[in-house]
């Protein structure tokens, strides 16, 4: 939605929440526009392109209709692999997906949601492949890799070596691609076996690379050049406050060595009050 959204120059706000909860209808995402609230992706398009935001202005009928088809593709043959890679790969699940969630979720409802929302990935994936002639898991998730396999070798070949795959334009197929493609591109997964298929397409990695540094402003690494020079400027002050520091630390130690040396003290025994505290003023010092 958010590509969508910068193809068509829509002027869209992004609120973050917490949890689902708090959306206006319980899911996310969720348009609030004035007083209409809309919620599925589907939706939220269809509303955008009758407020004059159509990235498929100038398409064909046909090109259109191979939108659609693409489209059903994609839920059909990557979606599940997607799903699958985040929230049923237990590796995955456990060291990449569950914390990264939990961290944007308060307590303690951070306990709970992550494995709420990964049975229902699993469940939605034996709902809609697990009929037979496949009836383990071991068989369906065999299955919904190639699949997912199968779909990438289509798009790559599909998008060739154009910038987007309607020419030089994004459009609604681009941004569908694009919010498949991206987070298997990206993600740093212990488990890898999608994302190493895709990887071995570079045009596909080309074009996920294209679209978040034009439009997201983000380099290749995933920073963005502004946040990028905030954080070479914070180094640049921390180096400069570090060899302040260490400078200090020499000359301190150089009139140490200078000054005349007294044998140790002994630490005299500090006595109580009657009420229970330390006579000595240092107890009177503010932390």
């Amino acid at each position: 939605l958010q590509a969508y959204a910068k193809f068509s120059g829509a002027p869209l706000t992004v609120n973050t929440i917490s949890n689902s909860w708090r959306a206006p209808k319980g899911d996310v995402p969720v348009l609030v526009s004035e007083d209409i609230v809309i919620s599925q992706p589907a939706k939220i398009l269809n509303f955008l392109r009758k407020r004059k935001y159509n990235a498929d202005y100038e398409l064909s009928a046909k090109q259109g209709a191979d939108t659609l088809a693409y489209i059903a593709l994609l839920e059909e043959k990557l979606l599940p692999a997607l799903l699958h890679t985040f929230w049923v790969e237990a590796e995955n699940y456990c060291s990449v997906t569950k914390p990264w969630f939990a961290s944007r979720i308060a307590f303690p409802l951070s306990l709970y949601l992550p494995g709420k929302m990964s049975r229902e990935a699993l469940n939605r994936i034996l709902l809609t492949r697990g009929g037979p002639p496949l009836y383990s898991l071991i068989e369906v998730e065999a299955q919904i890799y190639r699949d997912a396999k199968e779909c990438l070798n289509l798009l790559s070949k599909r998008l060739g070596t154009s910038q987007f795959f309607f020419g030089d334009t994004p459009t609604t197929l681009d941004a569908f691609v694009f919010g498949f493609l991206a987070p298997i591109y990206k993600v740093r997964f212990p488990r890898v076996q999608l994302q190493e298929h895709l990887k071995q397409l570079p045009n596909l990695c080309r074009f996920c690379d294209d679209i978040l540094t034009c439009y997201f402003r983000l380099t290749v690494s995933g920073h963005s050049p502004a946040g990028q020079d905030t954080a070479d400027a914070n180094l640049q002050k921390l180096t400069q406050l570090v060899n302040k520091e260490s400078n200090l630390i020499e000359k301190m130690d150089d009139n140490l060595r200078k000054s005349p040396q007294h044998p140790p003290r002994k630490l005299t025994t500090l006595k109580l009050a009657a009420g229970g505290e330390e006579s000595s003023p240092l107890n009177r010092l503010s932390p």
